[in-house]
């Protein structure tokens, strides 16, 4: 009996795309998570065609960590297709380091130090893509930018996400149905660049950051709102604006303020996490357009620069009722200027406002601005009318359908997704207990009135007190952020143990400059 072997079937080709799927975070991790709605698997579809359009060649995915600041990686269009679907793995270094890159946390121990099984041996979390934050960067040839969250491989939230931890409270408003309205007003310093500093003598280490750049001011500053000192900073600020607006974001008024060579940019209203997202790129813009100038760009709260005034981040903040579209701050009623709920609202924030300051003013620096030498810099948990020294400035009136407060204690070297989230919380604890924030006051510096924290320290410890965001943000969170805080306060300390000083809220250390100018 004569038998025919039925031929085999040659293997299919290994494909680039194949291999992308198969090295990228875990295959079908998106879909199967159900992590994005119908609109944002259509907004893929337009990136990828953008992609191909433009022949873009990399595209960074970009994740903000605890401190605020942004780490990346640089995707080819293939694998960020791929990324799309799967997520990417990346190393936790980003969470278990301090602002100076000291490691805080022991990887190599029982649940990587954090008491998570999931992060023991510095194992790889996934990040997946928002298509809602892509853009394409002007600055730079060929190049996307997009924002991702941050996910454990066994599929749940990174319980040490800034951004996913405000996007869970934005969705506990929304179960109610509201919505939160934030205003970015953001004072940053512009500076020359004399000296990068980037001889051997000068690279940092972990724990150590490199030296600060030498810069020299752009402008003599101290002539406030000047047009002239505007004028002389629009050839570096247009490219940065044109950036702004090619993304989108609504900005309204560039100005020149007191420091030489500081800025205001002010942001028309946005919804809470687009707001948070725009103070992340809108840092990055900033930072990266000034440096192709021969500029520095620096967030950082105060300075070590001769004649140097603080920057502040202040946050305009309301609650909008989604189901008739209106503002729930504003009222009808002529005899008031705010309606109950707002002012429930102020009494939740004036009761946790020690708790949020670590949120607000999260480094050691921040807390050199909150002193009684700067009269328009809070210190005080006061609410006043329109007044600038407060920490809750009202801006409200009856029938003002744009009723709003403004917190002045931040810093815009802040996380944003904290910053956002910790006011929010604070706020709707006082409307759901009915808190009462007492008479607003005239004179906010007033000594007989409750004090902030003063430095970080004391910020560290109000959180650790706090029975509020111990529920609502987790003791896990807030057991993991008080211990990356107080590890950059033991740095700061030990430094200035080192020369025989202490810790002065007046006066700012070459160990703060070092730490912050160039980073932030």
């Amino acid at each position: 009996m004569n038998t025919t072997a039925t031929p085999t079937a040659a293997p299919a080709a290994t494909t680039r795309s194949t291999l992308d799927e198969l090295a990228t975070g875990r295959v079908g991790f998106v879909a199967d998570r159900g992590l994005w709605t119908k609109e944002q698997y259509r907004k893929a579809e337009g990136i990828y065609e953008t992609i191909d359009r433009l022949g873009l060649e990399v595209i960074r995915v970009v994740y903000v960590d605890p401190h605020g600041l942004t780490r990346s990686k640089s995707l080819t269009p293939s694998a960020f297709k791929a990324a799309m679907r799967n997520g990417i793995d990346t190393s936790p270094g980003g969470v278990i380091f301090d602002t100076g890159l000291e490691l805080v946390f022991n990887p190599f121990e029982s649940g990587g130090g954090l008491g998570n099984e999931e992060m023991t041996g510095a194992a790889d979390f996934l990040l997946v893509p928002d298509p809602d934050t892509f853009q394409v960067l002007p600055w730079v040839e060929s190049t996307g930018w997009i924002l991702a969250d941050e996910y454990l491989k066994n599929g749940d939230p990174l319980p040490y996400s800034a951004r996913l931890l405000l996007k869970r409270e934005l969705a506990k408003l929304a179960e109610r149905g509201m919505e939160m309205i934030i205003g970015l007003e953001v004072e940053w310093y512009l500076t020359k660049l004399v000296d990068d500093r980037y001889e051997a003598e000068n690279i940092g280490g972990f724990g150590q950051p490199g030296g600060p750049p030498v810069v020299a001011p752009l402008n003599i500053g101290y002539q406030f709102m000047s047009e002239n000192l505007c004028d002389e900073a629009e050839e570096h600020i247009r490219d940065l604006r044109r950036a702004l607006i090619q993304f989108g974001m609504p900005l309204r008024t560039t100005e020149h303020e007191s420091g030489p060579g500081q800025m205001e940019f002010t942001f028309a209203p946005l919804d809470a996490l687009q707001a948070a997202d725009a103070m992340v790129l809108f840092r990055v813009a900033a930072k990266q357009i000034s440096a192709r100038q021969g500029l520095h760009a620096s967030f950082m709260c105060a300075p070590k620069l001769q004649g140097f005034d603080a920057n502040g981040w202040h946050l305009h903040q309301s609650i909008f009722d989604t189901a008739s579209a209106t503002n729930a701050f504003a009222t009808s009623d002529e005899s008031q200027i705010l309606s109950p709920l707002a002012t429930h609202y102020a009494g939740g924030l004036l009761a946790h406002s020690p708790a949020t300051t670590i949120f607000a003013a999260p480094t050691v620096n921040g807390y050199k601005r909150l002193s009684a030498r700067f009269s328009l810099s809070p210190d005080r948990a006061t609410w006043s009318a329109d007044n600038r020294g407060t920490y809750l400035r009202v801006l409200a009136e009856a029938n003002d359908p744009a009723s709003h407060f403004e917190n002045r204690i931040g810093e815009p070297a802040a996380n944003p997704y904290l910053y956002i989230a910790s006011q929010l919380v604070a706020g709707m604890h006082g409307v759901d207990e009915q808190l009462d924030p007492g008479p607003m006051t005239v004179n906010p510096h007033d000594t007989s009135l409750p004090s902030l924290p003063c430095s970080l320290a004391e910020a560290a410890d109000e959180l650790d007190r706090s029975a509020l965001f111990r529920e609502v943000f987790g003791n896990e969170f807030v057991d993991y952020y008080l211990r990356l805080k107080r590890n950059e306060w033991r740095r700061y300390t030990e430094s200035l143990a080192a020369v025989g000083e202490s810790d002065d809220q007046d006066e700012i250390s070459d160990w703060e400059h070092r730490e912050y100018f160039r980073m932030y």
